[in-house]
């Protein structure tokens, strides 16, 4: 049996504890604060998943036990996330899952965790679970195949009120009460939402089309004392290939539009998550006419299993690199998050030198 341990008794620990307990995991959650893990035994977990799992032990940050698991899923606050990982590194798990985004804006603390684990021989991925979805490799296989031939053109949508957020967490009041309302924590739009950098950069790169190498956005602000966070960003994105494309992400949208599109010589392709409830569809449509879609039923809980599941094959065959979620795939969508403040506040457009490694001083 894989043991795992959790930092973070909030939304998403619950989530990775109740997939992980699904695939007969041993699982230990830990928090700094102990409301926490009480939210958690008495109210989250049960209200989700029907009851609560006394397999489930909890401890304090203190109490937790140090070394001996096989994974351990960093679910704190973005800021908090480098700073965590390098301490789980010196364990020597086989493999450390970080929630995005993988850090704060500043980056820091990315490039020694980046180094610290490849010379410890620890894999990290990072929590784009949409990223590794059923709906979103098969977006991917049809890119890498060509299906709509040469790309002229690629949109990444995640559109999302952030209303169901504080809806899973009905003890904050709202975005000042967490990192959410403060974008240089991690928070905000730009933060939050990545999901939609983080796919654009995916499919891109299944396509041929390479990475990021040019960052244009315009964020629009918040900022009454209280808080400090993007409601809107727009993003303008050229690759390594020239491939050039968009993405929207906000906090304000309702209903809920995450959706993606690329056209390209012969056609396009169309991924929507939540298309209908309970289902995610890849549409295929041809300048013959041919149109071909197809549907995934999934739920919020499967989400997470596939995450877990994916990890695991990964990991079995060694080709940890090629994971949508690898680190590296991380790194690259916090550079280009940081690059999209960047250029907000400049007001220009940003170049990204990948030779400089995860630092600022990779923005140009």
């Amino acid at each position: 049996m894989k043991r795992v341990k959790i930092y973070g008794a909030g939304s998403i620990g619950n989530h990775l504890a109740n997939a992980s307990r699904a695939k007969g995991w041993s699982v230990d959650i830990c928090d700094i604060d102990r409301a926490a893990l009480e939210r958690t035994q008495y109210m989250i977990y049960p209200g989700r998943y029907g009851k609560w799992d006394n397999a489930i032990s909890l401890y304090t940050n203190e109490t937790v036990p140090v070394g001996g698991y096989d994974f351990v899923f960093i679910g704190t606050p973005p800021d908090s996330h480098t700073r965590l990982a390098r301490e789980v590194i010196k364990e020597r798990p086989k493999a450390i899952l970080v929630e995005k985004p993988v850090c704060s804006p500043s980056l820091v603390g990315a490039r020694e965790m980046y180094e610290e684990a490849a010379a410890a021989g620890v894999s990290i991925f990072v929590g784009y679970d949409h990223a590794v979805s059923k709906s979103a490799l098969l977006m991917n296989k049809l890119l890498y195949e060509q299906a709509v031939g040469t790309l002229d053109t690629l949109d990444v949508e995640f559109r999302e009120h952030w209303g169901g957020i504080f809806a899973a967490h009905p003890w904050l009041s709202g975005p000042a009460d967490s990192y959410l309302g403060f974008w240089g924590r991690g928070g905000g739009a730009c933060g939050e939402h990545s999901h939609a950098l983080n796919l654009w950069q995916s499919f891109a790169l299944a396509s041929g089309a390479g990475r990021v190498t040019e960052v244009s956005a315009e964020l629009q602000y918040v900022n009454d004392g209280s808080v400090d966070y993007d409601k809107l960003c727009l993003v303008e994105l050229r690759t390594e290939n020239s491939l050039l494309g968009r993405v929207v992400q906000d906090v304000v949208t309702r209903p809920t539009r995450k959706w993606g599109r690329v056209q390209g010589a012969h056609g396009y392709v169309e991924w929507m998550c939540g298309a209908n409830p309970g289902i995610d569809s890849v549409i295929v449509g041809l300048d013959s006419g041919e149109l071909t879609a197809t549907d995934i039923k999934k739920t919020r809980p499967d989400d997470f299993v596939q995450e877990l599941n994916h990890i695991e094959a990964v990991l079995t065959t060694g080709d940890v690199g090629a994971s949508p979620i690898a680190i590296e795939r991380g790194l690259d969508t916090m550079l280009v998050v940081a690059a999209c403040h960047k250029s907000s506040a400049e007001g220009r457009t940003i170049e990204i030198d990948y030779n400089r490694g995860y630092v600022e001083g990779a923005l140009k």
